[in-house]
Parts: structure tokens; sequence; C-alpha cells
């Protein structure tokens, strides 16, 4: 049986100001790891981390495809998508 969840491209903001994406299945679970330390060693050394922006996407393909286009933008052009975001936005 396929499975049907979708898959996330996520941005978080580390505690030092910085950014990191990624893609998971689960969001609310893979924030968790990234707070508990075990999300990936980049942002273990950058706690707390918070979600900043999140995409939906279908598959896993969809998704990693525009983690690769965002990875690539400068900081600035990553921010205003960030500003965009309604649960971030302060507008």
């Amino acid at each position: 049986m396929p499975d049907l969840r979708n898959w996330y491209f996520y941005i978080v903001r580390c505690s030092d100001g910085c950014l990191y994406s990624g893609i998971t299945l689960d969001l609310e679970e893979r924030i968790h790891d990234h707070d508990a330390g075990s999300g990936s060693e980049y942002t273990s050394r950058r706690r707390p981390v918070t979600l900043v922006y999140s995409e939906s996407y279908s598959t896993k393909s969809e998704a990693r495809k525009r983690e690769i286009q965002v990875k690539n933008w400068r900081s600035e052009k990553k921010e205003e998508l960030i500003r965009g975001f309604p649960s971030t936005s302060s507008g």
C-alpha cells in the first residue's frame, strides 16, 4: 500500500539567528528532534530552533527539489520567503 502522507520542506531559525532547512514526513516530530539535539549535527549546536516556514508536497522528490532550490538562495531571499509565511508575518 502506498504511503499517502505529505512531505514537508521546512526552515527553522536557530538560537544564533541562522537558518536551517530540510525535508520530512512528520514536521512536528522533526522539529522536536532538532530541539532535542538529534535532528542534525548543525542544529544540535544551535538550539533551540523555531519553525519559521514550511510547505507541503505530495512526493519526496518535489520536497527535495524545493529544498535544493531554497538552499541555493541568498539569506535575504530566504528572509523574504519567511516574512510572507502567515504564522511569522509581523503584519
